[in-house]
């Protein structure tokens, strides 16, 4: 995972390299991380300073971590628990570059199938479940209708 924290800032804004890094695999890997969109989104007056960067980490983690476990915790309450979850994602995203890849496979996962969705064969076999499965339902309330008449589950007297 790269955070962007291997690098503190100097005076007049230049940026020291990590250990072990040359100047020009750093610029190539900021480019491509920048070509591609990953990487910290943190303003730059945040980015120079070590303490301040790694601050902002830790901030943005706690809030996305909040939001997650509000979404976790819809899922089984009423609430967009699937939409809040990804939205916690989408604000770990803006920080950490894991998120940002697990966020544009996610994205890919859902247009795929939501192509699939729109295939005629797919979408014909999906119509003929939907009507078997109301076909089964309505076969279940006709039942219990003829068996116990309009009666609510709650006051059926022993028979």
């Amino acid at each position: 995972m790269d955070t962007g924290s291997n690098r503190t800032g100097r005076a007049g804004g230049e940026i020291a390299m990590a250990p072990g890094e040359s100047e020009a695999a750093g610029i190539e890997a900021s480019e491509v991380r920048d070509a591609q969109g990953l990487g910290s989104r943190a303003p730059t007056f945040i980015k120079r300073r070590r303490a301040l960067h790694l601050s902002w980490q830790v901030g943005v983690f706690v809030v996305g971590l909040a939001v997650v476990a509000a979404g976790i915790v819809m899922l089984p309450l009423p609430g967009p628990g699937w939409v809040v979850i990804f939205g916690g994602m989408a604000i770990w995203a803006t920080e950490f570059v894991w998120a940002q890849l697990v966020l544009r496979w996610t994205k890919r996962k859902v247009t795929e199938a939501a192509q699939r969705a729109l295939d005629p064969k797919v979408r014909r076999r999906n119509i003929t479940l939907t009507v078997i499965g109301l076909v089964i339902v309505g076969v279940l309330v006709g039942i219990y209708l003829w068996k116990f008449g309009v009666v609510m589950p709650w006051k059926i007297e022993d028979q």
